[in-house]
């Protein structure tokens, strides 16, 4: 089936009333671990699990098999990979981009997706994708700061893009750098966690969790993170959310 057809294929399946979480299993489709092994995963975004530790992050925010995932800002495609993997060939991954990085990423995610076949990629702003109450989870990593210290306005539209997208009881998984009040976090490319759970109860969001899976208290939140002393392993956290049923 392609990629077109299986999207036709679960939105006629929403319409239908067919709710895709039911679909979904307890646990990581089975093979996880033997899909980021494989000969196909660049080397290079392999060399990032150990910091990134895929299963405990996913297993925390409940990425299971079978689920259509939404990945918001996915960049160049290493949670794309993992969340393919985690949701299995009975699952959905959306890599959803802004238009403004199809030049960069678009043939290098478009080539993944094919490989992975249960990954479609859109390039569009999280406001325009389309989807109303329609997948039954979204996960974003790295991403909130940038559209927060651009102002409340534009955080929050980001994080209302993604509650709209969700149905009711989906949940959200959210990574990003965290940063300390009183140092410029706009210029550091950080954000406090406190304003980050503002923020996401604002949109609506009911905070489920909190986890410090990618702490590293040797981060003191004083530096970029592109700093080549913490480039990759910044301490960062990690929250699960869930729209309302």
């Amino acid at each position: 089936m392609t990629v077109s057809n299986k999207t036709i294929g679960f939105l006629t399946g929403l319409a239908l009333g067919l709710g895709l979480s039911s679909l979904a299993s307890a646990e990581l489709a089975p093979g996880f671990d033997a899909a980021l092994m494989s000969g196909d995963r660049p080397a290079e975004e392999k060399s990032r699990d150990a910091s990134r530790k895929p299963a405990d992050v996913l297993n925390f925010v409940g990425i299971n098999e079978g689920m259509t995932v939404l990945e918001i800002a996915a960049g160049a495609g290493w949670y794309t990979e993992v969340l393919s993997a985690a949701v299995g060939p009975d699952g959905y991954v959306i890599a959803q981009n802004s238009p403004r990085f199809e030049e960069r990423v678009g043939d290098a995610s478009r080539a993944r997706a094919e490989r992975l076949g249960n990954v479609e990629v859109r390039f569009s702003e999280i406001g325009d994708l389309g989807l109303s109450n329609a997948v039954d989870a979204a996960f974003t990593a790295l991403n909130l700061h940038d559209s927060a210290n651009r102002g409340d306005e534009v955080g929050m539209a980001f994080l209302g893009g993604i509650y709209a997208a969700l149905q009711p009881g989906g949940v959200l998984g959210l990574i990003d750098h965290a940063g300390s009040a009183g140092n410029d976090n706009q210029q550091l490319h950080r954000i406090e966690k406190a304003r980050a759970i503002e923020m996401i109860e604002r949109a609506g969001f009911e905070i489920e969790a909190e986890s410090d899976i990618l702490a590293n208290a040797a981060d003191d939140h004083s530096l970029n993170i592109r700093d080549d002393s913490i480039r990759f392993r910044t301490d960062r956290f990690l929250i699960r959310a869930r729209k309302p049923e």
